[in-house]
């Protein structure tokens, strides 16, 4: 079999390094953008050149912002208590925090800034640090060390609750899930 032209190859390279993209998907967005008549290859192309040129981080939480400003809209935001930090995993868990409507702060993309946090409660009168890390191996390692380098400070630590969602079946849940939402179960009154 004849080798690809490399753009072609290069490009499907490209799409098999990002998460949950094996060869075949990256072969099938290739193949896609290479007969795709339109302007979606040369927009997808723009797309992410503005993604690395007009993004940064916020200096005070981490959380994406726009290239040049200092804070994110959650850092400016005045309706925000500035007493209570929400620690998250991944600049998407920020978005998902927000879409509650809690108005809490989210810190960090992709791995926690433990030492901006830090000089951030040594500095700032927080009254508690909510983690909201993911229900993993990992997240619930990272939690139970910030846990542990937080609560000296005197400063109020609490976890997201867990258990069954919303709408789900009892008989659906795997035993790990159950057991978290009978520890965590809540008083009706």
């Amino acid at each position: 079999m004849r080798a690809l032209p490399p753009p072609v190859q290069n490009l499907i390279d490209a799409f098999s390094r990002l998460p949950g993209v094996g060869p075949k998907t990256a072969a099938r967005l290739a193949f896609y953008l290479l007969k795709e008549e339109g302007d979606i290859a040369k927009d997808l192309a723009e797309a992410l050149t503005a993604l690395k040129l007009d993004t940064a981080y916020c200096k005070k939480c981490h959380n994406i912002t726009l290239a040049g400003q200092e804070l994110c809209e959650v850092c400016e935001d005045s309706r925000r208590d500035d007493a209570l930090i929400c620690v998250v995993e991944e600049p998407s868990d920020v978005i998902a925090i927000e879409r509650t409507g809690v108005f809490i702060e989210g810190i960090g993309p992709e791995q926690i800034k433990f030492q901006s946090l830090l000089e951030r409660l040594q500095k700032e009168p927080v009254r508690e640090v909510i983690i909201a890390t993911n229900p993993t191996m990992e997240g619930d390692a990272t939690a139970l060390y910030l846990q542990q380098r937080i609560t000296p400070l005197g400063i109020k630590v609490s976890r997201l609750a867990r258990g069954l969602p919303v709408g789900g079946d009892i008989e659906y849940a795997d035993q790990n899930t159950l057991q978290r939402a009978l520890s965590g179960r809540q008083s009706m009154e």
